[in-house]
């Protein structure tokens, strides 16, 4: 498996799931199994099938995330000395050519992404489109609705 690349707040995050899936969900889900399995017949037993398959899950995501983690290429984007160029872990500040609308991006990893916070994915094709530019450079981003342009205002490593 590759290297995945997080950033140090996207690897504290996947811990943090990590250590409350163990310490308290699966402790949980073992107690929610250990009563549905006092009540007698397992066969008809709804509460059973529900815990069981809750704990399926939750050792899957235990093991994606302890994956993730032993896979991971953890970048401190303030320690990054790229020259102005964007890289992975680069907080992007954007004018959109056609409305003169600003939008700052941080480009973090897959896990970390949430557009909610203007965190976008390394492959993103807003991502992919500003990797290697400089701040003054123009990025043509493939959008849903056809080809944006944008400007490239600023690059910091934050």
């Amino acid at each position: 498996m590759s290297k995945i690349p997080l950033t140090v707040t996207g690897a504290e995050m996947l811990k943090a799931e990590l250590h409350n899936l163990k310490t308290v969900q699966r402790p949980a889900v073992i107690q929610a199994i250990a009563e549905a399995r006092a009540q007698g017949d397992l066969s008809e037993n709804a509460e059973y099938d529900a815990a069981k398959e809750r704990q399926g899950f939750i050792e899957g995501r235990i093991k994606e995330i302890e994956s993730k983690l032993s896979h991971a290429q953890i970048i401190d984007p303030r320690t990054v000395d790229a020259d102005g160029r964007v890289v992975f872990g680069a907080t992007v500040e954007l004018e959109d050519v056609e409305t003169g609308d600003t939008v700052t991006y941080q480009i973090v990893g897959e896990d970390e992404a949430d557009i909610k916070v203007n965190k976008i994915s390394v492959s993103s094709p807003m991502a992919r489109a500003l990797i290697g530019k400089n701040a003054g450079d123009m990025a043509n981003v493939q959008a849903p609705g056809g080809v944006r342009q944008y400007e490239i205002l600023d690059v910091e490593y934050r």
